[in-house]
């Protein structure tokens, strides 16, 4: 194995150790996957709806989208993806794509054929395993984003996401003096809480003049936690990893 392969795969390794430990045999399955390497632009589409695809594809950098159009041509994000994950796993099975994904900013991906990926989890079912627990994650995920949009005030609605976002990017080791990066615009947050551009600003705005958090340019930092927390009725039980305090 050589080092540019095991840098591919490294965050995604990091982020199933937070589910399991893993052996070195299991990092060492991992890292011999056939892999394709591929640099794609902000804001192109990774597969759309009525595609059918032979791939899957890890991120190794960068933010990528889930979304989907109604039938008035309005968008609707149903999910952010970060370093270190598979959003189109259950292509495996699923076959056609019922939504798109796209890249939101210029990404590292690695691609893997499909056949490939089924024998590496019959050969290792534990790791078969985690594969699917992530996904099982992504469910969990989607129910909170559900009560969000449904129950939740604008400013709870940001709120949470901070929150959810700052703990998904420490598990890949992104966040760093309780600062990571926050590459989405206002209309992108619009699109995944259902608010406009406006609202999304004016409660922005109102965490930062609240003290909450500081915002310059896409880098985000959480000055105070446990009111953020508060603020978006944010428990991280959900997001099921091992260490489930984000400092």
């Amino acid at each position: 194995m050589d080092d540019a392969t095991h840098h591919h795969t490294s965050a995604f390794i990091r982020k199933l150790e937070k589910v399991a430990p893993l052996t070195p045999d299991e990092k060492a399955a991992l890292l011999r996957l056939p892999l394709r390497v591929h640099t794609v632009a902000a804001h192109r589409d990774l597969a759309r709806e009525g595609d059918t695809s032979s791939e899957c594809f890890l991120i190794v950098e960068g933010f990528a989208c889930r979304y989907t159009f109604t039938g008035e041509g309005k968008r609707q994000i149903l999910s952010f993806h970060i370093s270190g994950d598979m959003p189109d796993l259950q292509s495996l099975y699923l076959g056609v794509m019922d939504h798109s994904l796209a890249t939101l900013v210029p990404s590292k991906l690695v691609f893997m054929q499909q056949g490939d990926l089924r024998t590496f989890m019959h050969r290792h079912p534990r790791l078969g395993d985690l594969l699917w627990h992530d996904t099982l994650i992504e469910a969990a995920v989607y129910r909170q984003w559900i009560v969000g949009l449904g129950r939740r005030s604008a400013q709870s609605r940001i709120a949470h996401l901070l929150c959810e976002l700052l703990v998904r990017l420490r598990a890949v080791e992104l966040v760093g003096d309780h600062t990571f990066t926050l590459p989405l615009t206002q209309t992108e947050l619009g699109d995944a809480l259902g608010l406009s551009t406006t609202h999304v600003d004016e409660m922005l705005q109102d965490l930062s003049g609240n003290g909450l958090i500081s915002l310059h340019s896409d880098c985000l930092k959480v000055l105070n936690w446990e009111e953020l927390q508060k603020a978006g009725d944010f428990d991280p039980t959900y997001l099921h990893l091992k260490n489930r305090n984000a400092f």
